[in-house]
């Protein structure tokens, strides 16, 4: 996948998870760098289960991705200390 592909991944996959984990977006730039963290981290996950991770810029490397992002958001909220409502 190009850089170009990554980004665009990213920014959906980050807005996603941060609407489902705390209903408010974190901001342009943390729900990008959050959904390609999200993209690796879902891929990885998924890779261990034996499944395909990111495959392309597709639904199925969105629904990946989107899944890592809320895996990293919860991560990232138990370790701070934030709430999330």
């Amino acid at each position: 996948m190009s850089i170009i592909s990554w980004i665009i991944l990213g920014l959906i996959a980050g807005f996603i998870g941060s609407k489902i984990v705390n209903k408010q977006g974190q901001g342009l730039l943390l729900d990008v760098a959050l959904g390609v963290v999200g993209a690796i981290v879902g891929g990885v996950i998924f890779s261990f289960f034996g499944a395909t991770g990111i495959t392309g810029l597709n639904i199925y490397s969105m629904i990946v991705a989107i899944i890592g992002s809320v895996v990293v958001l919860w991560v990232y909220h138990a370790v701070s200390g934030r709430q999330t409502s």
